[in-house]
């Protein structure tokens, strides 16, 4: 009797094993995509992270990788939304190059590998021509030629002898 008991015991330990280990995985995405994006700006993805692919996970503390081929890396720490199982974060790529990125949920061992995407050079300027130095060199010398044309076509006139 004493054996049914202990072979009863482990058998529904052994039961009961595959159902305490499931449930241990989430699938991870992101959106937008990093391509595009230039050294030095801020890419902002958002983050979802659903356990089993269905039920959003909040609490979580994802984590988001950089890193290229020469061993270059950096992470960064997303935020929770108001939304559950929503998260972002701001990444900037220290260098232009092509990078990869993985995006670790916080929750076990989910993650997901995107790339190489292709990180462009640092922007130069704002986009306004007006905070350009060249551009603002150009228009002042435009403006100064243009007043010494000015200054010259009127002395010619008052030099002009009348006949």
């Amino acid at each position: 009797m004493r054996h049914l008991v202990v072979l009863g015991a482990l058998a529904a330990a052994l039961a009961l094993a595959p159902a305490a280990s499931a449930g241990g995985w989430a699938t991870v995405g992101f959106a937008p995509l990093p391509d595009g994006t230039s050294a030095g700006s801020t890419w902002s993805p958002t983050i979802y992270v659903k356990q089993h692919g269905v039920t959003p996970l909040a609490g979580l503390q994802p984590i988001v990788e950089v890193y290229d081929d020469t061993g270059a890396a950096a992470k960064f720490l997303a935020t929770e939304t108001p939304e559950a199982g929503v998260y972002e974060a701001d990444v900037v790529f220290p260098s232009e190059g092509n990078w990869r990125v993985t995006i670790h949920s916080g929750f076990g061992e989910s993650h997901v590998t995107y790339g190489p995407a292709a990180i462009g050079a640092p922007a130069v300027g704002g986009g306004d021509l007006r905070e350009t130095p060249v551009v603002g060199l150009g228009l002042a010398a435009l403006a100064l030629l243009g007043g010494l044309a000015l200054l010259l076509t009127r002395r010619g006139r008052s030099l002009t002898p009348a006949s």
